[in-house]
C-alpha cells in the first residue's frame, strides 16, 4: 500500500457514474413495477452504498477509509438507468475507488434484478465525474 502517513487529512469527495442500457420493453417493465425480483432501483442504491463501505476489502492495496457520506442515485430514463455515487471522507487519501465501486455494484445489481426480463442489458460508461480535496486538487470530467 502507498504510505499516506505524511499526507494531510483533508475533506475529500468523489462522484462517479455508470449507465445500464436496456431495451424499451425492459424500461417499460421497470416503470410499471413489473420486475420479478422487486424494485431494482432501490436495491441498486442500497447495494452501491454497501459496496462503497467494502471497497478496501475488494480492491487490493486500497486504503480502508472512514466514509462520512455516501449517496447513490438511480434514475430511470428512456435508455435504461443512470447511476451516480457521491462519496465523502476526511482522510489522507481520496474516495475515487469507493465512488467507482458503488456505481459498479449498483449497475451489477440492476442487471441481476432485470436479467429475467432481458439478457442483453449492457453496463457502460463507468467513470469518475469529479473529485475534490487532496494534494492533486480538483478534477472535473470535461463534457
Amino acid at each position: 500500500m502507498v504510505d499516506t502517513s505524511d499526507k494531510l487529512t483533508t475533506t475529500r469527495r468523489a462522484i462517479a457514474s455508470a449507465r445500464v442500457l436496456m431495451s424499451s420493453e425492459t424500461v417499460t417493465a421497470l416503470r410499471e413495477h413489473r420486475s420479478p425480483k422487486g424494485d431494482p432501483l432501490e436495491a441498486a442504491r442500497l447495494a452501491g452504498i454497501m459496496a462503497a463501505k467494502k471497497t478496501a476489502e475488494l480492491i487490493p492495496l486500497c486504503h480502508p477509509l472512514p466514509l462520512t457520506h455516501i449517496d447513490v442515485s438511480a434514475e430511470l430514463n428512456d435508455k435504461g438507468v443512470y447511476l451516480e455515487a457521491d462519496v465523502s471522507t476526511n482522510a489522507q487519501t481520496g474516495v475515487e475507488m469507493e465512488a467507482l465501486t458503488a456505481v459498479t455494484v449498483a449497475a451489477l445489481t440492476i442487471y441481476d434484478m432485470c436479467k429475467a426480463l432481458e439478457k442483453s442489458i449492457r453496463i457502460t460508461d463507468i467513470q469518475l465525474e469529479r473529485k475534490s480535496g487532496g494534494k492533486s486538487g480538483d478534477y472535473v470530467r470535461s463534457k
